[in-house]
């Protein structure tokens, strides 16, 4: 599947709690296809057991997003809104 889907890095940080790493990765999701629309994705995963996502319109509103989620996860802003956890 992977292999027929192009994407797009955008932000990549790794956080170590107490109770292990956890890692945030923030990419651009399209079809391999030439002028398929792009989707944004905020993917966190080793935080309460399961992986959490979000889904951002836009490349800007997916960098500010992807920010937000470092601030919640790091106890300096709220659990941005965009969650489909």
């Amino acid at each position: 599947m992977l292999d027929q889907m192009t994407l797009y890095h955008i932000a990549d940080d790794v956080l170590f709690a107490p109770g292990g790493k956890v890692v945030i990765r923030t990419y651009g999701v399209a079809p391999a296809t030439q002028g398929a629309s792009v989707s944004y994705r905020t993917w966190v995963s080793g935080i309460r057991e399961h992986p959490r996502y979000w889904h951002w319109g836009h490349f800007e509103d997916a960098a500010a997003g992807h920010r937000r989620v470092v601030e919640w996860l790091t106890g300096r802003g709220p659990q941005p809104a965009e969650a489909l956890a």
